[in-house]
């Protein structure tokens, strides 16, 4: 996908984003999305929509509204646990010997926000088959022609099961990553790329968090690409949504040089660095006279209106400036000066003031600089774990920052259930919302506890991850695996403390 594509489904989305509508149902029943979405190419391609993974059964499946305790096969991966046991069309109504208990909790919004239901209990029961005392088979209760049928599927015991602290001190955890890491290695291009910018977001960061020399190559390889995207004309800067891959560019290449030290970073640095002073919107001269006619009702009403933040372009465009793009704004900035970057602290206060205008009391960040709903509302959780670790690594010795960044992580860890399906890019949502539960260790583990869930489904049996189904079609297609698996993948070496953004204590510099 291309960041065009990426950012016009975001764009599309925005409307969903106040939680204080009415609730947007993440699997809709009445137009047939997700499951009448294909993907053109890749090893879905053959798999005739956008269905539930089932883990590394090998099934797809669909869940409908009428049948609110059934997974409904959609597809059998051929050679696969599943095949030749289960069939298309087979409705899978329990699992290790149990109906399911609970009707499906699927969809956008506080109260039905996350994978409750089937999917989550036929996890369990997948990951207590795989664990010491399983044995590495599946039981399935499946009906089938009106009859109920037992099926039993040999998953084995390859992986395991995660343990209590995953992906921290979990062979499980540890032995995927291994996996994701040299499946990640092979999608990179010719030319150094990963794909779209959140594949090399953090399919770089995973691969440089991983601490092992023979992946810094391909991590420069990468850097060295995207340096290049940069050099670009002043139509594609002004029109083109490259705020998206400066400041990616910037995290990712901060990092690297405080892993490296290699000289030729900083002349780059400081030219992305040059490029966001220039796009960070501070003054109402800023505003694009297309705004006036095709934004008319977002144009800024005075001088703090939209004020510090970082649009999809520079200065004041289309709907103006979003927290998302803000919160990465604050950490390319933050992470820079730590690699000697002079920052104007003028203008990091400023992106820190359009966050926490945006932020309600509960520490739940809304799409710009303005609170959107009540005290106690929350969704999805992207923007906010970019504001969370953003604050966190201010370089500035200020309690303030340090309190904003624990709102952030505490609301996290409160509500961890949206973590799957966050606005635009949810996996890029999921990366930034684990960054910031992991400020505070108590919210990391109720994030990754109330998840778990989604880890076992989400493994493929082809080494990869998926992208289940979700509120934005942002990475469903031929790169649904590499989106996925990038981002489990960097969430899975989060423990190893290998960068700055995930524990690795690198001081300011003076």
């Amino acid at each position: 996908m291309t960041i065009r594509s990426l950012i016009a489904s975001s764009a599309c989305a925005v409307l969903l984003s106040d939680i204080s509508a009415p609730l947007m149902a993440q699997v809709d029943y009445e137009n047939g999305r997700p499951w009448n979405e294909r993907a053109k190419s890749g090893p879905d391609a053959k798999v005739p929509g956008w269905f539930y993974n089932l883990g590394i059964t090998g099934i797809r499946a669909e869940l409908v509204a009428k049948e609110p305790k059934v997974l409904v096969v959609k597809y059998v991966f051929p050679n696969t646990p599943a095949s030749g046991l289960v069939q298309v069309n087979d409705r899978i109504i329990g699992a290790d010997g149990k109906l399911f208990q609970h009707a499906h909790r699927d969809g956008y919004g506080m109260e039905v926000f996350g994978g409750d239901g089937p999917v989550s209990e036929l996890a369990d029961a997948l990951e207590s088959c795989q664990g010491k005392s399983g044995t590495g088979r599946l039981p399935l209760m499946v009906k089938r022609g009106g009859k109920t049928i037992a099926v039993e599927l040999p998953v084995d015991k390859k992986y395991g099961s995660y343990s209590a602290t995953f992906p921290a001190d979990c062979p499980k955890s540890e032995k995927i990553l291994k996996e994701l890491l040299d499946y990640i290695s092979k999608q990179q291009t010719a030319e150094g790329s990963f794909g779209d910018p959140v594949h090399n977001t953090f399919s770089a960061l995973a691969l440089l968090a991983s601490g092992e020399k023979r992946h810094l190559p391909a991590v420069e390889r990468c850097l060295r690409y995207l340096c290049k995207t940069i050099q670009v004309s002043e139509e594609d800067r002004k029109y083109g949504l490259m705020n998206w891959t400066y400041m990616s560019t910037a995290i990712v290449l901060s990092e690297y040089y405080l892993v490296t030290k290699e000289e030729w970073v900083l002349p780059e640095l400081q030219k992305i660095h040059d490029l966001l002073n220039a796009g960070q919107y501070l003054d109402m001269s800023q505003i694009d006279p297309k705004a006036k006619k095709s934004h008319p009702d977002d144009l800024p009403k005075g001088p703090k209106d939209s004020h510090g933040g970082w649009g999809h372009n520079p200065g004041f465009e289309g709907y103006g400036p979003i927290a998302m793009i803000t919160g990465q704004g604050a950490l390319a900035y933050s992470l820079m000066q730590r690699c000697g970057i002079k920052i104007d602290r003028a203008r990091l206060d400023a992106a820190y003031t359009f966050l926490k205008n945006g932020t309600g009391p509960n520490g739940y960040l809304w799409y710009g600089d303005k609170i959107g709903g009540g005290p106690d509302d929350w969704a999805d959780m992207g923007r906010t774990g970019a504001a969370g670790i953003a604050n966190f690594l201010s370089p500035y010795n200020d309690g303030e920052y340090r309190k904003q960044a624990l709102m952030h992580s505490k609301v996290i860890g409160d509500h961890p259930q949206s973590f799957p399906d966050t606005h635009g890019s949810p996996t890029m949502g999921m990366g930034y919302a684990a960054l910031a539960a992991n400020i505070e260790p108590a919210n990391f583990r109720k994030l990754m506890d109330a998840n778990r869930w989604w880890f076992t489904m989400a493994q493929c049996t082809d080494e990869t991850f998926y992208y289940q189904p979700n509120r934005d079609n942002a990475g469903y297609g031929s790169d649904a695996r590499m989106s996925a698996s990038s981002v489990v993948a960097f969430i899975f070496s989060i423990p190893k403390r290998s960068l700055v953004i995930t524990g690795k204590v690198v001081p300011p510099a003076k």
